[in-house]
C-alpha cells in the first residue's frame, strides 16, 4: 500500500488544484469522503467550536492530536492537520509537533507564523527558523509528510503582501513543501503570491475568493484549495438561523433538515 504522505503529495499539482475539505468532527470527515473528497483537513476554528471555544490558541497540542487521530480513524484518504503555530514558539517545539502529527497518521500539516493567543506575527528570522526546524523534522520521518508554511500576517493586518511574499520565499528555501497566504486583498495579489514561488500554493477559497471558478484558479497556478472553517460555519449558520426562528415561535426552518436516511447513507457508505 502506498505511503499516505506520498499519496497526499501527489495531489499537489500547480495548475491542477484539488480540494482539501476541512472537517470539524468524525461525522463531517466521513461524509465529506463519501461525497468524493480526495483529502480531508482539520480546522482549528471548526474544532474549537465543537469544544465551545473560539479559535486562536485555545486548543492544546494533545487536543489537536487526539482530534486529528479521530478523523484519520474514520477515513482512508489523506488527512492534513491545522496545527496553528505548532503549539509553541521555539523551533524545537514546532519540530516536535511535526513528529507527533506523523505518529497519529497525518499526511501533512500547516504551521503559521503567528504568536497565539496574541495574534501577532513572529519576527522574520524566527518565523523562518521555525519552518526550517519543521522541515528537518518532516524529512527525518520514515514516511512522506507534506509541510505547509503559512504567512498569516496579511489576514491579521500585521504586514503587507510584499512581506508575505518575502516570507513564503524564505519558507520555500527553508524546506516547506507548500505555502499559504490566507486572505490576500484581491485576485491580483493572489496571482503574485502564486507566481512568487516554485512550490505548490494553497488558496483559501472562502470569503471573496469563493466566487472564483476552478478554471480561473487553474490558470493562476493554484495547487490546492482549502475552505478553512467556512464549511463548519455554513453548518453552524444554518443551525443558528433555524434555532433563532424556532425560539421565536417559527418552527418552519426544521423542515430544511437533511433526511436521516441521507445522512446514514453517507456515514455507512463503503469507502
Amino acid at each position: 500500500m502506498s505511503d499516505i504522505g506520498t499519496v497526499f503529495r501527489e495531489l499537489h499539482k500547480p495548475g491542477d488544484p484539488f480540494l482539501l475539505v476541512n472537517a470539524w468532527d468524525k461525522g463531517s470527515a466521513r461524509m465529506m469522503q463519501a461525497l468524493g473528497a480526495k483529502a480531508i483537513g482539520t480546522t482549528s476554528a471548526g474544532h474549537s467550536f465543537t469544544q465551545g471555544r473560539v479559535d486562536g490558541g485555545t486548543l492544546t497540542r494533545d487536543e489537536a492530536l487526539t482530534h486529528a487521530q479521530e478523523l484519520v480513524s474514520v477515513v482512508d484518504v489523506p488527512v492534513s492537520g491545522d496545527f496553528e503555530n505548532g503549539f509553541g514558539e521555539a523551533p524545537d517545539l514546532v519540530a516536535e509537533a511535526i513528529a507527533l502529527a506523523a505518529e497519529v497518521g497525518l499526511a501533512g500539516c500547516s504551521i503559521e507564523d503567528t504568536a497565539l493567543p496574541d495574534f501577532t506575527s513572529y519576527d522574520f528570522d524566527l518565523a523562518v527558523e521555525r519552518i526550517r526546524a519543521a522541515a528537518s523534522a518532516a524529512r527525518a520521518l520514515k514516511g512522506d509528510f507534506v509541510l505547509v508554511a503559512r504567512a498569516d500576517g496579511v489576514m491579521l493586518g500585521q504586514y503587507d503582501c510584499a512581506e508575505a511574499i518575502r516570507r513564503i520565499q524564505a519558507f520555500e528555501a527553508a524546506g516547506a513543501d507548500c505555502v499559504y497566504v490566507p486572505a490576500p486583498p484581491g485576485v491580483g495579489e493572489l496571482e503574485q503570491i502564486i507566481r512568487s514561488v516554485e512550490i505548490p500554493v494553497n488558496v483559501l477559497v472562502s470569503g471573496r475568493f469563493s466566487t472564483l471558478t476552478l478554471p480561473e484558479l487553474e490558470k493562476m497556478g493554484a495547487a490546492r484549495l482549502s475552505v478553512g472553517a467556512a464549511l463548519a460555519r455554513v453548518a453552524y449558520g444554518a443551525a443558528i438561523g433555524v434555532a433563532q426562528g424556532m425560539l421565536n415561535g417559527d418552527l418552519s426552518g426544521l423542515a430544511r433538515a437533511a433526511e436521516e436516511g441521507d445522512v446514514n447513507a453517507l456515514l455507512t457508505r463503503v469507502m
